[in-house]
């Protein structure tokens, strides 16, 4: 059990398959990740801002990363109004938004890390490599096993 008043950590669920109203996949994800890191809620290493699909997303949206940093930890913005961020200070044309939700939905973890993973899950199908649908049943199994610690 947790120490009165001691915050407890949150596990960020929202899968990078999941887009706002801009129509970005990742997005909501990055945002939740910025918010409750901020806040020191995120679980024990866990990224805050990762080299993976948080980079990609930053890049692909041509948004400078510490300036994107900032914003979240001084403004403190609800969902909507880090979208509207992103809309004046990145790419949102459909062209970018379409390239980069490919990118999202295309990338396939390292075999080995798969496997790994695979395995850890306890998952059977050894063909499911995806790395959004991995990295979300991650987080699933992290929430499960927070919920039903002893």
């Amino acid at each position: 059990m947790a120490e009165k008043n001691a915050p407890e950590t949150i596990v960020p669920i929202i899968p990078s398959g999941t887009a706002g109203p801009l129509g970005i996949l990742h997005l909501p994800r990055l945002w939740t990740k910025l918010t409750l890191g901020n806040a020191g809620l995120l679980p024990e290493g866990y990224h805050y801002c990762g080299q993976g699909y948080d980079q990609l997303t930053i890049t692909n949206l041509g948004l400078d990363k510490d300036a994107l940093l900032a914003f979240v930890k001084e403004q403190k913005p609800t969902y909507v109004q880090f979208e509207e961020y992103v809309r004046k200070h990145g790419k949102t044309d459909a062209q970018t938004i379409t390239i980069h939700n490919e990118a999202i939905r295309g990338y396939i973890h390292a075999p080995e890390l798969a496997q790994k993973m695979r395995e850890e899950l306890g998952v059977t199908d050894s063909h499911l490599s995806q790395a959004v649908l991995l990295n979300m049943l991650d987080d699933l199994a992290l929430l499960h096993k927070r919920v039903n610690k002893s």
